[in-house]
């Protein structure tokens, strides 16, 4: 296969991110795992990259004791104590960037600057938690009773679990862990069993900066399982929150059990995400923002661009443009600088790329371009595609479930209500665009009766939100909120306190009781 090895590339890495040939899926300040072998295979070719001894549900829950434990101490440093902690955290993934990077690409598929491009989210959530942990601020509120001053205030919440996906396999969990930490809790986190090195190379650095700060290394501790791991982490009545990333059906599940035992959720699931172009438009913007929105990490993206509403008289002219931008998407080896999609995860999601070509065909789609299997020997022992384009109606079955592979759903609209209630009618409710010229369009897109996605966009694609705003969704998508702007309140508990300080005892509300 044309492009770096990828067994080289891992030997050449290995040593420096601490990692082995065989590495326990456990840690808690010690490293552990009884549970059965993991043999990690890359997407890239199939080699066999390295082996993770996983953990029990038994020390899953050993885990989270660690975690209890070190939270009743790190919830006594001072918040911006704990901001050192991760500064020093992120100045950390600067040095190892290239190597974490390529270690991503190596796990996921993804191309070697999108792997990079993932750390960097990582570091630039450090700088935001870091700047944050001094701005843990509460509020001032004038009571009723005189002599009285009232206060709302934020406490660290407890031990926080954070279940992930594959596909952002770092980038998620630093949203998690770098918040939770500054705000004063510990992680326990439950990687995708597709992702488990990415997973024991950032704790490792984590272990490393936890010491060198004299900090229990417990905060930021580790559960390297099957289904059942997270099961345990969503049972334990210690986990106070779970941040859980994935497809909708397993959200529900999270989202029921702890509902049953009062637990907190923090889910941000599946998307379903559309891009309208109006014809104002500026389609050379828009094709650039389509092909990445949709081709980006092999379609493997909760924010992938799925469906494209195109006005009905730039319809053919945009879509031609679109197919000739497809065609020349070089694809195969993402250690190749000069490759722009990679491959799908796992023999799973060609299966459901295939499935999901067929049914749109059976509709009635007519496959503008793409949509098979890549067989060459650049592409032997991967799991490779062509990225699809496909006519299609948004009532389909198949355009309303999320297919986590590059397809691309287009269909026309005459009337800019029209097309806000095709890209508002899905069960998702994540990412959505318009690429439009006209200011009163983008503001109806943006405004009340617009868009009901938790991301809306103008002159830009699905993909690539900036750590500075909320991420996540309405609707299927869970309702959660990470990253940026205000989301930290999610890993705090918030706490009215009112302190008297007159000689009197007035009640609330004028009331009196007794002399």
């Amino acid at each position: 296969m044309p492009g770096p090895s990828p067994r080289k590339v891992a030997a050449e890495i290995f040593p420096r991110l601490d990692l082995k040939a065989d590495n326990a899926g456990g840690f808690d300040g010690a490293w552990f795992g009884s549970g059965p072998w993991l043999e990690k295979r890359t997407p890239i070719d199939g080699t066999v990259l390295a082996r993770v001894r996983t953990v029990t549900p038994a020390e899953t829950a050993r885990a989270v004791g660690a975690a209890e434990k070190a939270f009743r101490a790190w919830r006594e440093v001072p918040a911006p104590k704990r901001g050192e902690l991760v500064r020093r955290y992120g100045e950390a993934l600067r040095r190892h960037k290239r190597d974490l990077g390529r270690l991503v690409t190596l796990e996921t598929g993804k191309i070697v600057a999108e792997g990079e491009g993932e750390v960097q989210e990582m570091i630039d959530i450090c700088d935001f938690a870091t700047g944050l942990s001094r701005q843990l601020h509460g509020l001032t509120i004038a009571s009723e009773r005189p002599g009285h001053r009232m206060m709302e205030q934020w406490h660290p919440l407890g031990v926080v679990g954070i279940i992930s996906a594959f596909n952002f396999p770092v980038a998620v969990w630093a949203w998690n862990s770098a918040l939770a930490a500054v705000c004063g809790d510990a992680t326990v986190w439950k990687p995708s069993e597709k992702t488990p090195l990415t997973a024991i190379a950032c704790v490792k650095l984590a272990e490393r900066i936890c010491r060198e700060c004299g900090a229990d290394p417990a905060i930021f501790s580790l559960a390297s399982g099957g289904a059942a791991s997270g099961e345990t982490l969503v049972a334990d009545k210690r986990v106070a929150l779970v941040s859980a990333t994935g497809s909708t059906r397993m959200g529900r599940r999270v989202g029921e059990a702890l509902a049953h035992r009062f637990g907190r959720a923090l889910l941000e699931l599946g998307g379903n995400n559309a891009i309208i172009v109006a014809p104002s438009a500026d389609l050379k913007l828009a094709v650039r923002a389509i092909l990445f929105g949709a081709v980006g990490t092999a379609g493997q993206r909760c924010t992938t661009t799925r469906r494209l509403i195109v006005h009905e008289s730039i319809f053919s002219k945009l879509t031609k443009r679109l197919t000739a931008a497809y065609r020349q998407v070089a694809i195969g080896n993402p250690l190749d600088p000069a490759t722009l999609m990679g491959p799908l995860i796992d023999h799973g999601a060609l299966e459901a790329f295939a499935d999901a070509v067929a049914a749109a065909r059976k509709h009635g789609g007519r496959v503008l371009c793409g949509g098979k299997r890549l067989t060459s020997a650049a592409h032997a022992g991967g799991f490779y595609v062509s990225p699809a384009i496909i006519e299609a109606e948004n009532a389909w079955a198949v355009v309303q479930h999320e297919t986590f592979a590059p397809i691309l759903y287009v269909m026309s609209y005459r009337t800019l209500d029209e097309a806000i209630a095709l890209n508002n009618a899905v069960p998702q409710g994540l990412s959505s665009a318009i690429f439009t010229g006209d200011q009163r369009e983008a503001e109806i897109f943006v405004g009340p009766r617009g868009s009901d996605c938790g991301i809306a966009n103008v002159n830009l694609g699905t993909s690539g939100a900036e750590i500075g705003g909320a991420f996540g969704g309405e609707k299927e998508t869970g309702g959660g909120r990470e990253s940026g702007s205000d989301a930290w309140k999610a890993y705090m508990r918030r706490q009215t306190a009112t302190i008297n300080y007159s000689k009197e005892l007035p009640l609330a509300q004028g009331i009196e009781f007794g002399s």
